[in-house]
């Protein structure tokens, strides 16, 4: 090789080296937040709860937890949680396990792979220790809580109970006691949902309006003059739809599928209640409604909604639906589904007002919600509202899975960024698992 060759293919390769396209990363910068003692108060997703239950794997994987592991990169500090111990299978609200994918038979004999409990009951042990001696606690998400719980003195939530300093502590009192450098609140979701889960045949809606503990803006507000009364900044999340989750929308109102034979019989069999015509093939479930006169049942229309909770046996072999109107508590009207959106129209105005009034940082978790049910794309990878293949939602169709965390964490990220010129990089969502298959 010649002198002038060798010198061409250097040349060359310095060009080819030149060319190398470069990614300016900026540099991870806490902007104006300090992040050394970060707290978050909430609800069942800042808890971690997933798969129906509490337990050490999914509260490692909170979207709080997610958030927390990242402000270190900005200066922060421990992000204590009241962990579950390891060993424990953990417990939901009504003491029930755990649930994981597996096969289970349903009243036909059919075999299917669905959520099936890891036991026959939860660890109700979970609530007998309480654990505050592994705090204070920097996430204080208490599943099941209301806005109007926080400020609750005594508050005697299981899941609180085993947290809690004192018998005579509240949730925000804890909170506000941890002197926040900087703090997140995701709380309202349960204001809303807790009426929704019971088929709004119980149970009730937060009002807007009364006294701090029974309204919802007067506790909202006392939480965040709290939290910032030592001029701490932080960041403020708004409540999904329910029309988003996984738990409403996984068993359609008319997938009551019958042959002509069927048709023909239950169209005979109501012709002389309530005139209501079935046909071959989909067709809406018969459902009860208190509010349609005489009858009390009625057939489901377009836009209502069956909840995920309502035994698939009793529909399949009990003849629920049909001859049988599916019982009020799983399946919410038109008029029902209006109530609660509206009231959670006007929680979210409510929390956008004071995240401009103080000058914080605000996370439209309604308008991240709506994007996933609709198809989001993650580093190409599809992620939707689906129940079990979706990726987005847990077993129990409300909460989040490890990748759902994830993703829901740096929609945290952006709004902190967004806000106080920060630049605190946002987690790689596809590290963490979606729901596992056997």
């Amino acid at each position: 090789m010649t002198f002038q060759q060798f010198s061409f293919i250097v040349l060359g390769l310095g060009i080819l080296t030149s060319c190398k396209p470069k990614f300016d990363t900026p540099e991870a910068d806490g902007g104006d937040i300090d992040a050394s003692n970060y707290v978050a108060l909430g609800s069942s997703m800042t808890a971690g709860y997933a798969n129906g239950a509490l337990y050490y794997d999914v509260q490692q994987n909170s979207y709080a937890a997610i958030l927390a592991e990242q402000l270190k990169l900005v200066g922060g500090g421990d992000f204590k949680i009241p962990n579950v111990s390891p060993a424990s299978i953990g417990v939901g609200n009504t003491n029930n396990a755990p649930s994981k994918l597996g096969d289970r038979t349903d009243c036909l004999g059919a075999v299917s792979l669905g959520p099936v409990k890891i036991a026959t009951q939860g660890d109700a042990s979970v609530f007998s220790t309480n654990v505050y001696n592994q705090g204070p606690f920097n996430n204080m998400g208490v599943p099941d809580m209301k806005v109007i719980d926080a400020t609750v003195s005594g508050y005697t939530n299981p899941f609180y109970q085993r947290m809690s300093s004192s018998a005579s502590s509240s949730v925000l009192s804890d909170a506000v006691a941890k002197n926040a450098t900087f703090f997140s609140v995701m709380l309202g979701v349960n204001d809303a949902l807790s009426f929704a889960l019971k088929g709004a045949a119980s149970e009730s809606l937060t009002p807007v309006a009364g006294a701090v503990g029974t309204g919802f803006e007067a506790s909202i507000n006392q939480v965040i003059d709290q939290l910032s009364a030592n001029g701490s900044k932080g960041v403020i999340a708004n409540i999904p739809s329910i029309r988003s989750m996984a738990y409403f929308n996984t068993i359609a109102w008319n997938a009551l599928k019958l042959d002509a034979t069927s048709a023909t019989n239950l169209t005979s069999f109501y012709s002389a209640l309530d005139g209501t015509t079935f046909y071959e093939g989909d067709n809406g479930f018969m459902i009860m409604d208190s509010k349609n006169p005489f009858l009390g049942f009625r057939q489901a229309v377009a836009g209502e909604l069956i909840l995920l909770n309502v035994p698939l046996d009793s529909i399949k072999c009990h003849k629920w639906g049909s001859l049988n109107p599916i019982p009020d508590r799983y399946s919410l009207t038109l008029s029902e589904i209006d109530s609660i959106e509206d009231a959670i129209n006007s929680y979210n105005v409510i929390l956008r007002n004071i995240a401009n009034a103080k000058g914080l940082a605000f996370v439209d978790v309604n308008g991240f919600f709506a994007k996933v049910k609709a198809g989001y794309m993650y580093n190409g990878v599809a992620v939707n509202a689906a129940f079990v293949s979706g990726g987005f939602y847990s077993l129990d169709g409300l909460n989040l899975t490890p990748r759902g965390n994830a993703l829901l964490a740096n929609e945290f990220i952006k709004a902190i960024n967004t806000q106080y010129g920060s630049t605190i990089p946002e987690t790689n969502a596809m590290k963490y698992p979606a729901v596992i298959f056997p």
